[in-house]
C-alpha cells in the first residue's frame, strides 16, 4: 500500500497519507502500480464527462465542445500538478538542441525554458484541446450515446495507458544519468514490475473492446519507439523523459480514438 500511494502522491496532486516511506526501494515499487494510478484519474475523467455530457444537459444546460474541451484539458493539467508538463519540456529543449550527448543531459537539466520546449508544449496543449473537442464530433451520423460512451473510454483509458508506456520506460531502458529524480524509479524496478503493468492494461483495453484495444498496442509501440529513440541519443533515458512519454502518450490514446470516429 505504501508503495502504491508514494507513485499515487508523486504522478498526481492526490494526497492520502503525508508520512510515507519515500526510499528508493518504494519508488521501484511504485512502478508496477502506475497504470493502476491511471485508473484513478481516468474514474476523475470520466465523472467530468458525466457532468459535462450528461448530468447538465438533463438540466438544459449545453456547453459547447470547445468549453468541455478546456475544462478537460485544465483538469489534466491540474491533476498531475503539470510535473509531466515539465518533463516534457524538458525532453523537447534537449533533443531537439542538435547537440551532443553531454550537452543534450545539461539543457534538460536547465531550469530554464527554451525555444523548442515552449512551442513543443504549445503544440502538445493545442493537440489535447482538440482532441479533447473532437471526441464529440464526427463526420458520420450515429447513435449518439454509443458516441458519449467511445468519449468516455478514451477519457478513462487515456491516464492508463500512458502509464503503462512509462512503466515500460522506467524498468526497459537505461538511466542516462549518474543521479536523478527518476533514478531510483528504475533501479529498484525489474521485470515483473513492467509484465504486471502491462498485463494489467492489456486485461483492462480488451474488456472495453476493440477500439481500445487497438490504442493500447498502437500506443505501446509508438511510445517505445520514441523511448528507443530518445535511448539511443541519450544512452539511456531519465525522469523528464518518463514524463514526456506520459504527456505523449494520453495525446496518442486520444488521436487514435478520434481517428477511430471517422470508421464509425
Amino acid at each position: 500500500m505504501n508503495d502504491f500511494l508514494l507513485g499515487l502522491q508523486f504522478l498526481t496532486r492526490i494526497t492520502i497519507k503525508k508520512n510515507l516511506d519515500w526510499s528508493e526501494k518504494a519508488c521501484g515499487g511504485s512502478v508496477k502500480f502506475f497504470p493502476l494510478i491511471g485508473v484513478i484519474l481516468g474514474i476523475i475523467y470520466v465523472l467530468v464527462g458525466y457532468v459535462v455530457y450528461y448530468l447538465l444537459p438533463s438540466f438544459n444546460i449545453h456547453l459547447s465542445e470547445h468549453l468541455i474541451g478546456f475544462i478537460f484539458l485544465i483538469c489534466n493539467i491540474f491533476l498531475t500538478g503539470a510535473l509531466h508538463c515539465d518533463g516534457f519540456t524538458d525532453t523537447m529543449d534537449g533533443i531537439l538542441s542538435g547537440r551532443k550527448r553531454e550537452r543534450i543531459l545539461e539543457i534538460m537539466k536547465d531550469s530554464r525554458v527554451g525555444a523548442h520546449g515552449a512551442t513543443c508544449l504549445i503544440l502538445i496543449l493545442i493537440g489535447k484541446y482538440t482532441m479533447f473537442t473532437d471526441l464529440l464530433v464526427s463526420q458520420n451520423t450515429f447513435d449518439t450515446h454509443i458516441q458519449l460512451f467511445n468519449a468516455l473510454i478514451a477519457l478513462f483509458l487515456m491516464p492508463v495507458i500512458a502509464r503503462c508506456c512509462m512503466s515500460i520506460a522506467v524498468v526497459n531502458f537505461p538511466y542516462a544519468r549518474k543521479e536523478g529524480l527518476g533514478k531510483a524509479f528504475h533501479e529498484y524496478s525489474s521485470p515483473k514490475s513492467m509484465f504486471m503493468a502491462f498485463i494489467f492494461t492489456l486485461i483492462l483495453s480488451l474488456a472495453l473492446g476493440i477500439t481500445a484495444t487497438v490504442t493500447f498496442i498502437l500506443t505501446t509501440i509508438i511510445m517505445y519507439l520514441f523511448n528507443r529513440y530518445v535511448s539511443n541519443l541519450l544512452g539511456g533515458l531519465t525522469g523528464d523523459v518518463y514524463g514526456a512519454t506520459a504527456e505523449l502518450g494520453e495525446l496518442v490514446v486520444l488521436f487514435i480514438f478520434v481517428l477511430a470516429q471517422a470508421f464509425v
